[in-house]
């Protein structure tokens, strides 16, 4: 065994026993054991390619322009840093930042082992199966099981972090909802696998079309546009399946294709005791069959991103444009053409403490040209992660042109990360096909929220917040991970 393992391996155990002895100085400690097992490493950092900056006035245009939607996931990065080891045995390091950093796991080590020893080398499964609980005005309260992973493959230490999720859950209003959801990488980046299987009975509200001014034409548009905003409820089952893959172009560029299908049976409205609701009025108008619809379609996608993490973005830019063809041939009830604009920006406030974030983000939906089911019209919390206009219920805005935009100041509350908390803002505006156009109101929403540092390697929060909006609209709303 060489000198230098053996000074190390000794001066891990002497950092062990020092911890228990002085814990007011464990963060010295840990700096200094840090350098002295890097003393023979040399720490090289791969940094990404910043060569596209022109593409992201293109991408932002595109989210201001009219007529124009597509929607996908993003391609999100999560870098590592590389070694450059020498002849030496190869010491693992210490990553300092992450160590003064408490979650729920050092929690349930304290609570239920409180005489183990840390060990800052020990590496945590990359799988991690957890209840699934979670609440919104939406669905009610949720209970599950929830397992996630994230894995860098292949050796090349360019390669993005990949994610995998699966969750079964019930709620409280009658829903029951199954998914699978995966994003990729394979080594170097070279490809990027996105897709979802979801399998659901729905209980969707409904509060009709627009952004809630009212229509001057027939009755029919009054009760369409819905202006008061009375709730109504659809049930039915929803099976959904996507794929898209995207090909490394150049740095951070991609471009993607894909398939969707979208399918929705036995859609019933069994409350309202007229048959003058928004969903019948407009499926019969648009020429959808009223118990049941297919959306599938082709989609195609650009996208860049160089955020440094895909779950709590401390620094960078994502933006993605996709269209979307739904056709007949594919089984589609209607043909349609759709765009749509996704923007994320993140700046950290402090080289210190770069927890301290100020984050933006648009997403819009744009129809072209044919015409789309009802339920799958963009609209409040129809993003693809769902987490859009947090202070409203899901599509309680929709229509065939939806802009939304939001901002959110993130910020520790302990110096240990285990508490952080959030404020924001967000506005969203929609046409109605029967006399208001894109932009002409708008609808705003904000909210605080707190934050429970769930894993530290990963950046995942438990977030609660409490969100508020227009026509008396507020709520709790639980979930996992931060919005955007």
């Amino acid at each position: 065994m060489s000198i230098g393992h053996r000074l190390s391996n000794v001066m891990a155990h002497w950092f062990e026993i020092c911890i228990h002895s002085f814990q007011n100085h464990t963060l010295q400690l840990n700096t200094r054991i840090s350098n002295l097992q890097t003393g023979h490493c040399k720490l090289q950092r791969l940094s990404p390619v910043y060569r596209v900056c022109r593409m992201f006035v293109v991408l932002i245009c595109f989210s201001f322009s009219a007529n124009a939607q597509v929607t996908t996931n993003p391609a999100d990065t999560i870098t590592k840093d590389s070694l450059v080891v020498d002849t030496l045995q190869p010491v693992a390091r210490v990553d300092t930042f992450l160590q003064k950093q408490y979650d729920v796991s050092d929690l349930f080590r304290n609570v239920f082992h409180p005489g183990r020893a840390k060990d800052p080398y020990r590496k945590r499964s990359s799988i991690t199966i957890m209840p699934n609980i979670a609440g919104n005005p939406t669905i009610g309260a949720q209970v599950g099981v929830k397992a996630v992973a994230g894995k860098v493959l292949g050796k090349d230490t360019t390669t993005y972090m990949s994610v995998a999720a699966t969750s079964a859950s019930v709620t409280t209003k009658g829903i029951i909802y199954f998914y699978l959801s995966h994003n990729v990488f394979t080594p170097g980046n070279k490809w990027n696998l996105q897709g979802s299987l979801i399998a659901a009975k729905t209980v969707l509200p409904d509060f009709g079309l627009g952004i809630g001014n009212a229509a001057n034409g027939s009755p029919e548009d009054h009760i369409l546009s819905n202006p008061d905003r009375k709730g109504y409820v659809l049930n039915a089952e929803f099976y959904s399946f996507r794929e898209k893959i995207y090909k490394q172009i150049k740095g951070n560029i991609f471009f993607g294709a894909g398939v969707s299908f979208d399918v929705r049976r036995n859609i019933r409205d069994r409350i309202s005791k007229t048959d003058s609701t928004p969903y019948n009025i407009y499926s019969d108008r648009y020429g959808f069959d009223r118990d049941h619809y297919m959306a599938n379609g082709l989609l195609f996608s650009v996208a860049y991103t160089n955020r440094d993490n895909q779950n709590n973005a401390y620094k960078g830019i994502y933006a993605d444009a996709s269209i979307r063809f739904n056709q007949k041939w594919l089984g589609s009830s209607r043909n349609a053409a759709q765009l749509t604009t996704d923007f994320r920006k993140y700046w950290s406030l402090s080289r210190r403490d770069p927890s301290h974030v100020i984050a933006f983000w648009h997403w819009g939906a744009y129809l072209l040209g044919g015409a789309l089911p009802y339920l799958e019209l963009p609209g409040t919390g129809k993003d693809p992660s769902g987490r859009s206009g947090r202070g409203y219920t899901i599509t309680y805005f929709k229509s065939t042109q939806f802009f939304y935009t939001e901002s959110e100041y993130r910020f520790p509350i302990l110096n240990n990360k285990f508490l952080s908390g959030v404020a924001f803002v967000n506005m969203q505006t929609a046409n109605d096909e029967m006399g208001t156009k894109l932009f002409d109101r708008w609808q705003p929403g904000g909210g605080v929220g707190l934050r429970v540092l769930f894993n530290k390697s990963t950046r995942t929060n438990l977030c609660l917040d409490y969100a508020f909006g227009a026509y008396g609209r507020r709520g709790f709303f639980l979930n996992l991970n931060e919005t955007f």
